[in-house]
């Protein structure tokens, strides 16, 4: 074991054993004993968490993202949560432990193009991930599909199969890595071919029509939306307020700090990444940048598109260079002695099937990290307002399945799946574990929106412009 990871070749323990070790932490943690969420009668005030979280952001950006955050308690979720880290804390788990995500709600799991250029689903951020309890994770993906569904305004009871719905899809792909070899499990991917199958006939189109919509968003549809041609030379547009090229902001002393970093910091990140893909991204020049400004969670973390321009104006190179800042589950998990760039990057390519060849790392500048990763390669995700209830109820079964490849890749799946046994218990436990978070996280929401009537908080009026 290496940071609560199996990274031996599993000889150590026979299987036997390893299931032995799952069934026995049933006794530690009773499967049934997953449905307990009673709030601490000490539990901080969750409007002062989340404003934790603003800290050390983009000053002029937090405003905007309380905002976003207040749309619907699904948005305050997806903004909080370190919220929902603290109270998992004092939840029961098995001290099994695999590389988490820590923010694996629904909207985190996306369509995108694999180095073999195949469309494949899987985890997209990982800017949480840590080594901690796989319960964490299935719990935070159990509760977004409640209170997804009620956003929706779907029957309670749609909200409970939903959550069931992620556990059993989770819990049949984990009992399913457990009997397969190594190599097999690692190289397991879940792509559009095999999304498909798993959907109603009457209602495969919805969903698999994600798919030409991401195949479409190539870097050549990402040229003509995101960049001009000047002359010669490509240029990022003005698309706020999701994107803002650097040129309009030089007012800002931090986003000019931001661009002298990139500029500086190529030789580094090109260090970080293969030999190959290195070489690949020497052949590109870097001629612009923006401010990217999209989501709740990472809005107001310093991050920005770089630009490079290859053989001709007809080659572009789009990067994203984010801030990588401190996980939020740091506060209750043991740390694993790497930087916040080295966390998120080691993780991400654990996390998922096919990382993306252009994840990577440059050194701190001003004491902040950086990782970089390609921007838009085929990516494209799920629309839940989209979804019927028997859709959304795929779609969860599918970001379970997901998520227990993600875990069974770091973790030890014999003992996880022998800890499961065949999920009802745990799917049952976990669905009200859901409902009753969900109602939580309403109450936070509540209080959120009530320090902003009282006008503790500053909230913009607009959106970005």
């Amino acid at each position: 074991m290496q940071d609560g990871v199996r990274s031996d070749s599993g000889n150590e323990e026979t299987l036997a054993e390893r299931e032995e070790l799952g069934t026995q932490s049933r006794g530690m943690a009773p499967r049934s004993s997953h449905a307990d969420w009673t709030p601490d009668p000490a539990r901080p005030d969750p409007v002062t968490l989340v404003e934790q979280s603003n800290e050390d952001r983009i000053d002029w950006l937090v405003p905007t993202r309380r905002m976003r955050m207040l749309a619907s308690p699904f948005a305050f979720f997806r903004g909080s949560p370190g919220l929902m880290a603290a109270d998992l804390a004092g939840t029961p788990d098995s001290e099994l432990s695999a590389q988490i995500n820590g923010d694996a709600h629904l909207l985190n799991f996306g369509f995108f193009s694999s180095p073999s250029r195949r469309l494949v689903f899987d985890i997209n951020d990982c800017d949480e991930t840590l080594v901690g309890p796989w319960e964490w994770d299935l719990k935070r993906l159990a509760t977004s599909a409640v209170i997804g569904a009620r956003d929706l305004d779907f029957p309670k009871g749609t909200a409970t199969r939903a959550a069931h719905a992620a556990v059993l899809g989770y819990a049949k792909a984990m009992n399913d890595f457990a009997d397969r070899g190594y190599l097999e499990s690692w190289h397991t991917q879940l792509g559009v071919g095999e999304l498909s199958p798993l959907l109603p006939k009457k209602r495969r189109r919805r969903i698999s029509d994600v798919s030409p919509t991401a195949k479409a968003r190539t870097r050549q549809q990402a040229l003509g939306k995101l960049a001009k041609v000047d002359g010669e030379r490509l240029r990022i547009r003005n698309l706020s307020p999701l994107l803002v090229p650097v040129r309009r902001l030089e007012d800002k002393p931090e986003i000019l700090q931001l661009q002298q970093h990139w500029r500086t910091s190529l030789a580094s990140y090109a260090d970080s990444l293969t030999n190959d893909t290195a070489l690949l991204l020497g052949r590109y020049e870097f001629v612009d940048a923006a401010l990217k400004t999209v989501g709740v969670g990472s809005l107001g973390t310093r991050t920005v598109v770089v630009l490079g321009q290859g053989r001709d104006a007809s080659d572009p190179l789009f990067l994203q260079v984010r801030e990588a800042r401190r996980s939020s589950l740091e506060e209750y998990l043991p740390g694993q002695g790497l930087s916040p760039s080295e966390r998120i990057v080691r993780g991400k390519r654990v996390l998922q099937a096919e990382p993306d060849i252009f994840l990577g790392m440059s050194a701190p500048v001003n004491g902040r990290g950086y990782y970089w990763r390609q921007l838009r390669d085929w990516k494209s995700s799920v629309r839940l307002e989209r979804l019927g209830a028997m859709e959304l109820n795929r779609y969860a079964n599918v970001c379970g399945w997901s998520l227990a490849h993600a875990h069974a890749r770091s973790g030890d799946p014999v003992a996880i799946a022998a800890y499961i046994g065949s999920g009802r218990t745990l799917a049952g436990a976990i669905a009200e574990f859901a409902k009753r978070y969900a109602e939580q996280n309403l109450a936070d929401y509540q209080a959120y929106q009530q320090a902003v009537a009282d006008r503790s908080l500053e909230v913009a009026e607009a959106d970005l412009e």
